[in-house]
């Protein structure tokens, strides 16, 4: 496992040319609608802007300008909050190969970081948004990187023991990443579907269905 910084890249989202013998499976970035609304709250920001500028509207007077205020600061912030979103989607790809997941993120100081499929003891599934989901890595050894360091591509509170995550991709990966992980050590399973959202079912069906891994 190695998380080299970013300079080159040959191939597309790889630091690297690959070795001999190893495919590309899947490659893909977060969606960037999706990674507003779930890393950074664009909908909670949203709801609290509109309370506050509703409880100026309501109260009348000067309140009708602070209500006006209020809505136009609410617009820009969102605005920048959309463009940190779509830059996060824009400078980040995501690889699946039969070796390995490989993450390439990073808007300032790009990384890539390398993640052997045998470290990875559990993959764990969040549906994020329709046909989309977090996918969060649990590894076997210490993680090289700190929380701050991956973040947004980090589960979310996993402080002391960080775990690498798949942000707002297609659940295209799904049954891809499934399928690589039985392969390299059969004897496991080691996908997982969170079950308390009603949107898993989709994608632990996705799982169980096309490769007969239980979610």
């Amino acid at each position: 496992m190695s998380a080299p910084e970013y300079e080159i890249e040959p191939v597309r989202g790889l630091p690297g040319v690959l070795p001999k013998g190893e495919t590309i499976l899947w490659q893909g970035s977060p969606d960037w609608r999706t990674l507003a609304r779930s890393v950074f709250h664009t909908r909670l920001v949203t709801i609290w802007f509109v309370a506050v500028a509703g409880a100026a509207f309501l109260a009348g007077g000067k309140g009708l300008l602070g209500a006006a205020v209020t809505l136009a600061v609410a617009v820009l912030g969102l605005a920048v909050l959309g463009l940190l979103a779509y830059g996060q989607s824009r400078t980040t790809v995501y690889t699946l190969t039969d070796k390995r997941v490989v993450m390439r993120f990073g808007m300032a100081l790009p990384k890539c970081v390398n993640l052997p499929l045998s470290l990875i003891g559990q993959a764990d599934l969040r549906p994020s948004s329709p046909g989309h989901a977090d996918v969060a890595l649990v590894i076997t050894e210490r993680f090289p990187l700190g929380w701050l360091q991956m973040w947004p591509h980090i589960r979310p509170w996993a402080l002391g023991r960080p775990q690498p995550m798949l942000r707002a991709v297609s659940e295209s990966i799904v049954p891809l990443l499934a399928k690589a992980l039985a392969d390299a050590d059969p004897s496991l399973q080691r996908v997982h579907v969170a079950q308390h959202a009603d949107a898993a079912k989709g994608v632990a069906e996705t799982v169980t269905t096309y490769l007969g891994v239980a979610a």
